[in-house]
């Protein structure tokens, strides 16, 4: 795929434009280092722009009745069916991952999301009434925030701006979506599919910029009431900050370092497989991958063994082969960062099983990297530690289940995780104690819409999908009214005492 400069990177008020910064990014195919497109960035006057598109339009939005703003979503959902082969070109092309993963993956889910939400509009409830102190009936009423300032991350760049405006303008808000600046082509496509589909002009905003310009600007507005973030800790904690300083509501999906739990009664078989699908799942780059194998000492060696012949079979190319399994990391950088991470572990005395190189021959052109399997490295390795976000898994062997939840939770992180073992009392018994926003059984990394995906610790709170996202992007307003039409109340004698004539 190639495209030419078009007219502009930004979406504002239903009308794309270019970025007024003055500044450009070259939007790279990381297979090849050909330059796909250059994109023109906004800075603070564009983001400002945006936002105050999204200020005008919350006022007609906010006050449409669900049944409309579902009747939206839901042709917004067969818009974006109509696009799906150009959105899932788009995005292999500017991510570098196989054209099957995102034909069947990433498009599929944005759509099937896009159609949940359109449903979930009509679901937004308070409690009943109710006469709880017996002079007053009490409701509650969910309203909109306002205007929500969200900046999405580079590994899933539609699937992301999805579960960022989604939940936001189903429960009435507006919004103003920074994508990662290295990725912004779906995300405009898929706010053009929005008004086509009927979204009124305003509601859905893409300003495509750097994040100390753009997206410092955006979480710092003062028009802007909540901010929602899915990226890196460190950065997330910066995003945080700004926005607490101007008491915005904060909703962040942050790092993971997902540990793959394997008990000595497990399917040896169906781990390995699975262990293989969910470390190299988008190259390894997804927050909620495989990335520490903690396997009992009498399956270690035999699932070392099996990952590592498994992982050489990978097939690594172009991502619109439709034989390959792994395409390219997102970038050159994105490739040296964990190969600098590998090489520290293997000076440090580890042992690489398998990979630990990148791609030579006709792949060199590219930021490939080969599935890595790495063993011998202790909870002090930044293996083990940070959030490689690539192709590599390590492995460590336990003895006992107490150890086992004693390394799954030695992380920062607490985004997912999974259990493996034919015991339905241990799977019970492990899922509980692990501190993880998600825990697969026999299984890692399959996501449905119906249910929420949110972390612990520092991998950040709330939710996204699911009907639980429409609490973060809702308030909650209790309204209480008198019953027995008095002039007198019985509580105002806590105040004065009743003087009239008797």
């Amino acid at each position: 795929m190639r495209q030419v400069n078009g007219p502009g990177h930004n979406y504002v008020g239903g009308t794309r434009r270019a970025g007024t910064s003055g500044e450009s990014v070259d939007i790279v195919d990381p297979a090849t280092g050909d330059v796909l497109v250059t994109a023109d960035l906004a800075g603070p006057a564009d983001v400002g722009d945006a936002v105050a598109s999204a200020t005008e339009a919350f006022k007609q939005w906010s006050a449409t009745t669900p049944a409309e703003r579902a009747t939206v979503l839901l042709a917004w959902a067969g818009e974006l069916e109509r696009r799906a082969d150009e959105l899932a070109r788009t995005e292999s092309a500017q991510t570098g991952k196989p054209l099957r993963l995102s034909s069947e993956f990433d498009v599929p889910g944005s759509i099937d999301n896009t159609a949940f939400f359109g449903g979930a509009a009509r679901l937004l409830e308070g409690a009943a009434a109710g006469e709880y102190s017996g002079d007053h009936t009490s409701y509650v009423r969910r309203e909109p925030v306002g205007v929500v300032g969200s900046i999405a991350p580079w590994n899933y760049p539609l699937q992301m701006a999805a579960w960022k405006v989604l939940p936001a303008v189903a429960a009435g808000n507006t919004i103003v979506l920074k994508p990662a600046e290295i990725t912004p082509l779906t995300s405009i496509t898929f706010a053009e599919a929005a008004a086509a589909a009927g979204m009124p002009a305003g509601v859905v905003n893409v300003v495509t910029g750097r994040g100390p310009d753009a997206g410092e600007t955006l979480v710092s507005h003062d028009d802007v009431a909540m901010v929602s973030f899915t990226g890196s800790t460190t950065v997330g904690r910066r995003v945080a900050a700004l926005a607490i300083d101007g008491v915005r509501r904060v909703h962040l999906e942050l790092g993971g370092k997902a540990p793959f739990v394997v008990f000595d009664d497990a399917d040896l078989e169906a781990a390995v497989h699975g262990a293989v699908a969910a470390a190299l799942i988008n190259t390894g780059q997804d927050c909620t991958a495989a990335t520490r194998a903690i396997v009992h000492r009498s399956l270690h060696d035999d699932f070392v063994a099996g990952v590592a012949d498994l992982m050489g079979d990978m097939r690594l190319g172009m991502q619109t082969d439709p034989d390959t399994d792994l395409g390219p990391l997102v970038s050159f950088a994105q490739r040296d960062r964990v190969a600098a991470h590998v090489d520290r572990a293997r000076a440090e005395g580890a042992k690489v099983v398998c990979g630990g190189r990148a791609g030579g021959g006709d792949l060199a052109r590219g930021a490939f990297y080969e599935p890595t399997l790495v063993t011998g490295a202790g909870p002090d390795s930044s293996l083990w530690r940070d959030e490689v976000f690539g192709p590599v898994l390590l492995s460590v062997p336990f003895d006992t289940d107490d150890e086992a939840i004693a390394l799954a939770n030695d992380t920062p992180y607490g985004l997912a995780a999974s259990v493996w073992t034919r015991d339905v009392h241990r799977s019970l018994r492990v899922t509980a104690e692990i501190q993880a926003g998600c825990c697969w059984v026999n299984d890692h990394i399959p996501i449905i819409s119906e249910m929420p995906h949110g972390g612990y610790k520092q991998s950040g709170f709330g939710k996204d999908m699911s009907r639980y996202s429409l609490e973060d992007y809702t308030q909650v307003k209790h309204v209480m009214l008198d019953v027995t039409g008095t002039a007198r109340k019985a509580w105002h004698r806590t105040v004065f005492t009743d003087r009239s004539p008797s």
